[in-house]
């Protein structure tokens, strides 16, 4: 497993406990069900945390300290604790909230999510792009979506879903995790990695002489996924999200948490 940047640590603790003062939740009847249970269970999937080997405690990588701490603050909106678990795949964090194991998950936005999950306006973004093995001809993202080109993707993954828009029956080279992916490129199985820029960034540390290309083939939307049989809960969580993205918490949660390369995202509604 990577390592994990001691930094991020850090500023996982700070922005945690960033709260809106007086924002408790007053027995709002559409987060009713929240209340009575005493916690928001939230579903995240790899390489959205790392474990802490010794204490098993979830923690967020790159933009998911930030995720995991508005995760964090709608709990604290709503009057209950935070309950996190880690699963591997978006398809398992997706069957999780259908099944109502859980009651939130963080996920790109994408229009083929849309048949399983409810998805809020996104609240931050960042880019895809590719990374490439050291003495790569490949310089742009025009190169690596050249035809015979071995690209390594993650099944399901938002990067994925929107590379296969771009390179319609193309085929790639699917593996279910991030590290997996990794090993392909590493071990010459694949021409490129494609995925998010701050994954392709940490990854690019692991293998000498490897770059992250400068261009992007997309963005990646992150929004908070709800079961679709919670209107209600999702009305309340879009509210939440803006009231967070107009007083400047977002802004200063990502830079409390020294995140480069993520902006906050423009309230839009899912597309």
């Amino acid at each position: 497993m990577r390592s994990y940047r001691a930094n991020f640590i850090a500023a996982a603790a700070f922005v945690a406990a960033f709260a809106l003062s007086g924002t408790r939740s007053l027995a709002d009847p559409r987060v009713a069900d929240l209340v009575q249970a005493g916690e928001i269970r939230v579903g995240l999937f790899l390489p959205q945390y790392t474990k802490d080997p010794a204490s098993g405690e979830l923690r967020g990588v790159g933009a998911h300290i930030v995720s995991i701490a508005v995760a964090r603050a709608l709990a604290e909106r709503v009057g209950v604790a935070t309950r996190l678990a880690g699963y591997a795949a978006p398809p398992d964090v997706v069957g999780c909230l259908k099944t109502t194991r859980c009651d939130l998950g963080i996920m790109g936005i994408d229009p083929t999510r849309a048949a399983d999950a409810s998805l809020s306006p996104p609240f931050i973004q960042f880019d895809f792009t590719h990374l490439v093995p050291a003495g790569s001809s490949i310089r742009s993202i025009a190169d690596a979506h050249r035809s015979g080109v071995r690209i390594a993707v993650v099944r399901a993954h938002a990067s994925t879903l929107a590379l296969a828009r771009i390179l319609k029956g193309r085929d790639f080279i699917e593996v279910e995790t991030p590290e997996a992916a990794f090993e392909l490129l590493r071990d010459g199985r694949a021409d490129t990695l494609a995925s998010s820029r701050p994954t392709l960034i940490d990854y690019a540390a692991e293998l000498p002489g490897s770059r992250v290309l400068e261009d992007r083939y997309g963005m990646n939307l992150v929004a908070l996924a709800i079961a679709k049989s919670q209107p209600g809960r999702l009305a309340y969580i879009s509210e939440f999200l803006d009231e967070l993205r107009r007083s400047g918490w977002l802004q200063r949660a990502i830079d409390s948490a020294g995140l480069r390369g993520f902006e906050v995202a423009a309230s839009q509604a899912p597309h």
